[in-house]
């Protein structure tokens, strides 16, 4: 890493080439975190470069937070982040490629009230709408919020916050496939669970949150709905601290079996990404101890039923 510390890595596929990004710097929060971003072309992670930073207008230098990369079925590859002094008072920009990283166009703000996908990955539900689970840390407290663009980020519409930042403190929702045009979101929550709640109409309202029988130590989590209709969440199975880091498995998105362990050992591991690829297999993304980004590949076939 050129970098001291690093957190929160997205992965994507681009055709034949896996790209990831993350934040780094001196420290979460410092003025010197940008985007930084490394490529797979099938040779091997490219030399991590910093493909965006907070330089802003007024001449100072904020950090920036949480890139999510998101491959729509068409157009270009798409990269959204946040800038600003803290999680409570930052804003969404987004940039794009059409070369698989290699390149980014001038980012961009996204409008007032609009932060983009927060943590983790959009879904492309009908008519090229490309949802994004979103959430708030302001004074109201934690809170959900899904936003939507037809048009590839050039005009966005979204919720009212899903929840109301005091039964339940939400942040970072993760988007399932529940089949027949029905979506779930599982998310990192201060109760101390994963939290779930369920949408009929492609995320423009949701059910109340409830809290699933799996521990969550108010830390970033990330799930996704395999091709065969199951769903994979990687998770801190833990009720304190972020090790270990583990794969959940289920197959209506709200009763999980731990199928496997990624890391065991004392440290951070931690703000997993998690993507099924054209050929079927995982790829997790995660932070190691601060230092790192690991990644792994697993076989859907070898985690169970």
């Amino acid at each position: 890493m050129p970098t001291p510390a690093c957190h929160a890595s997205t992965i994507v596929q681009v055709g034949e080439t896996m790209v990831a990004a993350w934040f780094g710097g001196k420290a979460e929060a410092d003025p010197s975190v940008g985007i930084w971003m490394s490529r797979d072309a099938g040779s091997g992670w490219s030399k991590p470069v910093e493909v965006a930073n907070g330089q802003w207008a007024d001449g100072k230098r904020y950090p920036c937070w949480n890139p999510v990369l998101f491959q729509p079925a068409e157009g270009p590859l798409l990269l959204f982040y946040k800038v600003g002094p803290s999680p409570s008072q930052w804003w969404g920009m987004m940039t794009n490629s059409t070369d698989a990283g290699a390149s980014w166009s001038v980012p961009v703000k996204l409008p007032e009230g609009i932060l983009g996908p927060i943590k983790n990955k959009p879904v492309e539900v009908a008519q090229g709408k490309i949802l994004c689970p979103s959430s708030t840390e302001g004074g109201e407290g934690w809170r959900l919020q899904m936003e939507w663009t037809r048009d590839l980020g050039k005009t966005w519409q979204k919720t009212p916050p899903l929840n109301d930042g005091k039964k339940f403190g939400a942040i970072q929702p993760s988007i399932l496939k529940l089949g027949e045009g029905a979506l779930g979101l599982v998310c990192r929550s201060k109760q101390g669970k994963v939290l779930f709640a369920r949408s009929t109409d492609s995320g423009r309202t949701w059910s109340e949150l409830v809290a699933l029988d799996v521990p969550n130590p108010n830390s970033g989590i990330d799930a996704v709905t395999l091709a065969d209709g199951r769903h994979v969440m990687i998770y801190n199975d833990t009720p304190k601290g972020r090790t270990p880091l583990n794969v959940g498995l289920s197959v209506d998105g709200v009763a999980w079996k731990n199928v496997l362990a990624l890391e065991t050992a004392d440290g951070e591991y931690s703000y997993p990404a998690v993507i099924q690829t054209r050929d079927g297999k995982l790829h997790v993304t995660y932070t190691w101890k601060r230092q790192k980004v690991r990644h792994v590949v697993l076989d859907v076939n070898q985690l169970g039923r």
